[in-house]
């Protein structure tokens, strides 16, 4: 089995990313090994020596350090150490499926994968692609099965008769009062100019209509309010197909992340929330199988190993592990885990509004053939952010253009956008985790997105993005970027220009309606938006449980 390994966190500012040296497990296709420095490699044999848990089975030494992110404002308290465990694999097949399928194999860390081939024993290179290969394949069958929960076009357009959605209506420390937490969320950022305008932020006035200053952790609050309006609401339970929680687990989170508390008082809010929900009648009827919670954080937030500090251990609990959870990422080994877009800065009002910025953006003059925004990981040089700035900075043709976020040039979100409309492909690097809101602002802007790892997009949202990626980005293997086998830029000049057009117009009038959150009295009748497919997918998949 694989294991997962991030470097330690250092503090260097206030207003400063997360500087990891950043690896994900992925396909087959991507070779996974690359060098591990020294000292990291003595501090694992170390550890190996002296440990008295059984860290090696298999073919692998099983090592994980979580690595997570936060924002572009992020940074770790001092003093903490990474943690190590064993990933214990375990059947994950609460909801049956509408197959046979089985699944297994949890991995609770797979942030960054580096698995330790045991050539001295055992080991063997065959071994370690066939493990990947069979990991991989979990991941595509369970994509498969949520693909195959999706309504047809004439379901998701029909009525209400037997689809009725019940909106618990939960004490306030679980959703209200955590928002009213906004001015002391994080020491340094006044979060309270964000949940303006039910949750979507000020208006941007430059970009017009219907764009806001959306964080990319709104996401519950905004999906609350346009559930309390959705016309399939009942106030009945009786009447209910599909019951939605409104936890914001998210924000739960946050106000931890800085703050010198135990995990105890981390968890206090989950467990009094399952608590909670075990006294209603609703919550046993189907052990939870047919509620959905909407967590605005990656899965990985939520599942905190026994070691680490990070997070809460919400979907941990054994309560947790029915229901339907629709985050911004997923954990690839959780049948019930559902990825779903990150919120962007545009929430159309109208059909009107969408059509608007899809002839803005078709129209627009592409000066730039790529373009990055993002920030470089100081003192590792083989990272694959550091490798992509170098080969676009030192080109001096303007084929490249480089926006770093480091020194504060991402801090105008207009900036990115604007960015994006100017640029034909957009590099989308893997962060601190494996998603990127950057990639839905991309999409969003018409540019096309150029993907490194495929659990970055493919393994992600089945709902929203097609299965043939091809048709909407471009995928490079980071090792080969890494090793200075495949110049980016280069690679991009060789796509024709008819290939970006025909990507372009796919991405503009096929995918954009559906990534975006229309505002919460969103009126569109052409158009289903990220919210709408989400909701019609969940009705129609507890509609079938049958």
């Amino acid at each position: 089995m694989a294991i997962s390994l991030s470097k330690k966190k250092t503090r260097e500012s206030k207003k400063v990313e997360l500087k990891d040296d950043y690896c994900l497990f992925h396909s087959i296709l991507c070779k996974l090994l690359y060098r591990i420095p020294t000292a990291i490699l003595l501090f694992m044999l170390i550890f190996i020596w002296s440990s008295s848990t059984t860290i090696i089975s298999g073919s692998f030494v099983h090592v994980c350090v979580s690595s997570r992110k936060l924002s572009n404002l992020y940074c770790l308290s001092a003093g903490t150490q990474p943690s190590f465990e064993v990933p214990i694999p375990i059947i994950n097949n609460s909801i049956s499926t509408d197959t046979s399928t089985r699944f297994n194999g949890d991995m609770k860390e797979i942030v960054d994968v580096v698995p330790v081939i045991k050539n001295s024993i055992n080991g063997s290179r065959s071994d370690r692609h066939e493990e990947i290969a069979n990991a991989v394949k979990v991941v595509e069958e369970q994509l498969q099965v949520h693909r195959s929960w999706t309504g047809s076009s004439s379901s998701s357009r029909g009525g209400c008769d037997g689809r009725g959605i019940f909106v618990y209506d939960l004490p306030p420390k679980f959703n209200k009062d955590l928002v009213g937490e906004c001015g002391d969320m994080i020491p340094w950022v006044d979060f309270c100019k964000y949940f303006k305008n039910e949750a979507m932020g000020e208006p941007i006035q430059k970009l017009g209509k219907g764009w806001y200053q959306t964080h990319q952790y709104s996401l519950e609050p905004i999906f609350h309010s346009r559930v309390l309006k959705h016309p399939c609401r009942v106030y009945n339970e009786n009447e209910a197909k599909l019951f939605y929680v409104p936890f914001y687990g998210g924000l739960d989170i946050l106000r931890w992340h800085f703050k010198n508390v135990s995990n105890d008082v981390k968890d206090t809010l989950g467990l009094d929330l399952v608590k909670w929900l075990e006294s209603k009648p609703s919550w046993g009827q189907n052990s939870g199988k047919d509620h959905v919670f909407v967590l605005g954080k990656i899965s990985w937030d939520f599942r905190r190993n026994i070691n680490s500090s990070w997070g809460t251990s919400f979907l941990q609990l054994d309560q947790m592990q029915n229901p339907l959870k629709l985050l911004i990422e997923r954990q690839p080994w959780h049948i019930n885990d559902i990825g779903i877009p990150h919120p962007t800065h545009f929430h159309p009002h109208s059909d009107d509004d969408i059509i608007s910025w899809q002839l803005k953006i078709i129209r627009s003059n592409r000066k730039n053939l790529v373009s990055f925004a993002g920030g470089a990981r100081p003192g590792a040089p083989e990272n694959i952010r550091s490798v992509l700035i170098k080969q676009c900075t030192s080109r001096d043709d303007g084929y490249c253009k480089f926006l770093d976020c480091n020194s504060g040039g991402c801090n105008k979100s207009e900036s990115i956008i604007e960015l994006f409309m100017d640029s034909e492909f957009c590099l989308q690097p893997p962060g601190d985790s494996p998603t990127r809101k950057s990639v839905f602002d991309s999409l969003l802007s018409g540019c096309i997105p150029v993907l490194f790892d495929p659990f970055t997009v493919y393994y992600q949202y089945p709902w929203h993005l097609p299965e043939d990626h091809g048709r909407y980005s471009v995928f490079i293997d980071q090792e080969e970027v890494r090793k200075m086998r495949v110049n980016v830029v280069e690679r991009l000049m060789k796509v024709s220009v008819r290939e970006r057009e025909n990507m372009r117009r796919y991405i503009v009038y096929e995918l954009l309606p559906g990534l975006v959150y229309g505002d919460s009295s969103s009126e569109l009748e052409k158009f289903q938006d990220a919210f709408s497919i989400s909701m019609n997918n969940l009705l129609d998949r507890v509609s079938r449980m049958e």
